[in-house]
């Protein structure tokens, strides 16, 4: 019988395939290797094909399409509820079948290239400024045994170790100043590195015309707009705003049963490091909102002072979230006035 879907089991070099006909029996189930997989599927009529979004899923996920296939990427945890029995290659790829037919599964879109490299520059663009940050707390909590305490902030240790270097009065022995120049040293290689990705995520989103649109949203600097569209796409992977806001993690947890409703904090799911700036950009418009009249930053005001700043912050991550949505959906710029 002919197949109609088909669960693809991912890895380095062997991979799993279950396939389902019409009526979701299995028909086929087979063991490939890396140089096999796109000769098989090159010879297999179309089909839908089913893979979790993992490692290397976005890659099989086009290539697939370019050779007629439906791709559905699932997201892991989704899988693991149809997992039967013990853990193997089968198991699961049988499971990624199943789910892939459920009506009311949740799919991930396939990135496409220029998404992959925004993704890449952000990754390692944060993995430096991560390194930064140890690399300042660390002096920072070495120089507090000497003595010599720092506050926070890294333009505050950049500005206080050239002086401690020089000052030959204070409590640092020779030694230590010889590892504390290597460390600083160290710290200024890391920020030379990261105004280099800055450069190259400048020349990135200054050609792309979607990152333009989201830059006319108040709070979305390129930074924020670049992360935005390398997470969500063009938006039509997603019904509604809402549904944008609550991949983010930026809606409430529910806790309800029957006929009362409990409202929780933010569910805080899905993606982190889209979340947090997207929590930055508010507060930036926050910050500035009592010195204009436009609806939002009248509406931020007033949120404020109804529910702190905190709370007003989150609450403005949610909804630029859904205007970024909005904005990429209907392939238009953010406008103020629009009622």
């Amino acid at each position: 019988m002919q197949i109609t879907t088909i669960g693809l089991d991912l890895a380095k070099n062997v991979f799993q395939i279950v396939g389902l006909n019409q009526a979701n029996k299995i028909v086929r189930q087979k063991r490939l290797r890396r140089r096999q997989m796109l000769t098989y599927f090159a010879n297999l009529p179309s089909c839908v094909v089913a893979m979790e979004a993992c490692s290397s899923a976005h890659y099989w996920g086009r290539e697939l399409r370019k050779l007629g296939h439906e791709v559905k990427l699932i997201p892991p945890k989704s899988v693991k509820a149809y997992v039967q029995g013990n853990k193997n290659d089968y198991n699961d790829a049988l499971a990624i079948a199943e789910a892939s037919t459920r009506p009311k599964m949740r799919f991930v879109s396939v990135k496409t290239i220029a998404q992959q490299d925004l993704q890449a520059l952000h990754r390692l663009r944060e993995g430096v400024v991560r390194q930064r940050t140890r690399a300042c707390n660390q002096m920072r909590g070495l120089l507090a045994e000497y003595g010599i305490i720092i506050p926070k902030g890294i333009s505050k240790l950049r500005k206080a170790i050239p002086g401690m270097l020089e000052d030959g009065e204070n409590s640092l022995s020779g030694p230590f100043r010889a590892l504390l120049q290597k460390a600083y040293a160290h710290l200024q290689g890391l920020e030379a590195d990261i105004a280099d990705y800055d450069q190259h995520l400048k020349a990135l989103t200054e050609r792309d015309p979607q990152v333009q649109q989201l830059r006319s949203i108040p709070g979305y600097g390129p930074v924020v707009s670049s992360v935005y569209l390398s997470v969500v796409g063009d938006g039509k992977a997603f019904r509604r705003g809402r549904d944008v806001s609550a991949f983010v993690g930026l809606v409430p947890r529910q806790h309800s049963s029957g006929d009362k409703s409990v409202l929780l904090g933010i569910s805080k799911r899905g993606n982190r490091y889209l979340r947090g700036l997207l929590i930055h950009g508010a507060r930036a418009v926050i910050k500035n909102a009592h010195k204009k009249q436009d609806a939002m930053s009248q509406w931020a005001v007033r949120l404020v002072q109804r529910r702190g700043k905190n709370k007003a912050t989150v609450a403005l991550a949610n909804k630029l979230a859904r205007i970024g949505w909005a904005v990429l959906t209907n392939d238009t710029v953010y406008e103020a006035r629009y009622v």
